[in-house]
């Protein structure tokens, strides 16, 4: 039905402009599933991503030890004072992208969204949303669907692979399509769902993906917290009248080609950037005696 963003939008208004409806009409075109297993796998996807948003929230858990445990509790705690710079929906937020990280990093059960790297930031916004706002379920099914929805262009157009693309393709397109989620259970137009996705993706242009001792642990999550943020302030931006200006599948090329461009030392190797920082060496030393 459509293999751009900008096609998306050409056949969104078949759908009454519901861009989720358009996207699950589209996956249903190219599989032998019927609605309601679009939307009952949605949903089951949904369970385990709110699962891992919330698993290390709080101190009591039984998840494997690692070198950003804590982090999401820490965050948590901080957000529960109501003393913060940002507000409380942002800390919110950010705790749950940390707990995505942790399980991850335990090797606990996440649901790659769109890569486990960066597994953290589409729940963190949406689930953090559906609360703030009271959403429904189905309306926050259908926001995964949108935020699923865009970034599967990604994959298909370009890259969500850090080893590809750098961080930028990883927890880049992560944000773009959690600022589309956002967008789209707030009540905004399809138009708006892909300005964010394309303002958030220009947001992080060049991101270079260097794991401290080769983990998804630092500084990955640390940039799942601020990416989420990254996609709350682009929802705001599109739906507060924000023109990207460069197209949106413009931008997805623009981001593959800066990715190809990327020394291999700044693309998932740990042979650049603060993986190769002496505090980076002593983490690898620890991990030795782990």
């Amino acid at each position: 039905m459509y293999n751009s963003l900008k096609g998306m939008l050409r056949e969104v208004e078949n759908f009454n402009g519901d861009l989720a409806e358009l996207i699950i009409a589209n996956e249903i075109s190219k599989t032998e599933k019927t609605r309601e297993d679009v939307i009952a796998e949605m949903t089951k996807r949904r369970g385990i991503m709110k699962d891992s948003s919330e698993a290390a929230t709080g101190r009591d858990n039984d998840l494997q030890k690692t070198f950003i445990s804590g982090m999401s509790a820490d965050q948590q705690e901080y957000t529960d004072k109501n003393d913060t710079l940002c507000g409380g929906l942002v800390n919110k937020a950010m705790a749950k992208a940390l707990s995505c990280s942790e399980v991850n990093a335990a090797m606990g059960k996440i649901c790659a969204m769109p890569t486990a790297g960066s597994c953290g930031i589409v729940p963190a916004v949406l689930e953090t949303l559906a609360e703030e706002l009271g959403a429904d379920d189905n309306r926050v099914v259908k926001a995964y669907v949108v935020a699923s929805g865009t970034g599967a262009l990604a994959v298909e157009n370009a890259t969500v692979s850090g080893a590809e693309g750098g961080c930028q393709a990883e927890c880049g397109v992560a944000a773009a399509m959690a600022a589309a989620g956002a967008v789209y259970m707030k009540g905004g137009s399809a138009e708006e769902c892909i300005e964010s996705f394309a303002i958030s993706l220009i947001n992080i242009m060049g991101l270079v993906c260097d794991p401290v001792a080769g983990l998804v642990q630092i500084p990955c999550a640390q940039r799942n917290a601020s990416q989420a943020v990254n996609a709350l302030l682009s929802a705001d931006l599109a739906m507060g009248g924000m023109k990207c200006g460069i197209d949106a599948d413009e931008v997805i090329e623009s981001m593959y080609r800066v990715g190809k461009l990327m020394p291999v030392q700044h693309r998932e190797t740990s042979l650049g950037g603060i993986a190769v920082t002496a505090s980076a060496k002593e983490y690898e030393e620890a991990l030795k005696n782990m």
